[in-house]
This record gives structure tokens, C-alpha cells and sequence, in this order.
């Protein structure tokens, strides 16, 4: 069975930092571009980054750019996304997705995205 496996959220105060992780289960994350979104209450989903399969191509909303990070660790199975300077604004639950995609760029929205994980919850407060 393929799975997408988010964590590494929770509370933190505004400035902080956390580091999500998404781990592949039963399958390899070669060859997946790989996706990150998010939807806080009350608002629509919302595209966040994506890495490409071969991680040479990322992508940022403009929301984030600077202060998100998207790696992957193919040897791990695992891409993450490091998120610095967090904001109120930032909170919502976080996803990752994941599509075989063998160009050289990831896709920017949800669509594409055949795989999905169950999302991890990210708070920013004081």
C-alpha cells in the first residue's frame, strides 16, 4: 500500500522554527515530484512548494519564499520542509502529496497529485 506519512507539527511561537518531514511508505519517492499544501479553517487549500523528482527545480508561494526551505533524501525516502520566521498566518493543517513526474519541475497545484498524506496540524501562537 503506498503512503504518504507527514509529521514534525505542532505549537510554536511566532519567529520559531519547525521542520516537517514526509516519509514514503510501501513505495520509493524516485521519481515523484512532491508537494507541499496547506489549509487553515475556514480557507481553501493552498500550495505552499514543491520539489522535483530529481530535486533539481523547487518552487515557493510567494507567502513563504524566503523563509520555507524543500529538501529530499532519497536515500531516506523522505522529503522535508523547513519553515523559519513562522508567522499566525502560517497555521493550518500541512500536506504532502506526491505524483511519478519525470520533468525536470514539480506541479504547483493539488490536481496532479495522486498521493496523499493525512496532514500534520501547525500552530503558530504566542
Amino acid at each position: 500500500q503506498l503512503q504518504l506519512v507527514e509529521s514534525g507539527g505542532g505549537l510554536v511561537q511566532p519567529g520559531g522554527s519547525l521542520r516537517l518531514s514526509c516519509a514514503a511508505s510501501g513505495f520509493t519517492l524516485d521519481g515523484y515530484a512532491i508537494g507541499w499544501f496547506r489549509q487553515a479553517p475556514g480557507k481553501e487549500r493552498e500550495g505552499v512548494s514543491c520539489i522535483s523528482s530529481n530535486g533539481g527545480s523547487t518552487y515557493y508561494a510567494d507567502s513563504v519564499k524566503g523563509r520555507f526551505t524543500i529538501s529530499r533524501d532519497n536515500a531516506k525516502n523522505t522529503v522535508y520542509l523547513q519553515m523559519n520566521s513562522l508567522k499566525p498566518e502560517d497555521t493550518a493543517v500541512y500536506y504532502c502529496a506526491g505524483q511519478p513526474w519525470f520533468s525536470g519541475w514539480c506541479p504547483r497545484a493539488a490536481r496532479p497529485y495522486d498521493y496523499w498524506g493525512q496532514g500534520t496540524q501547525v500552530t503558530v501562537s504566542s
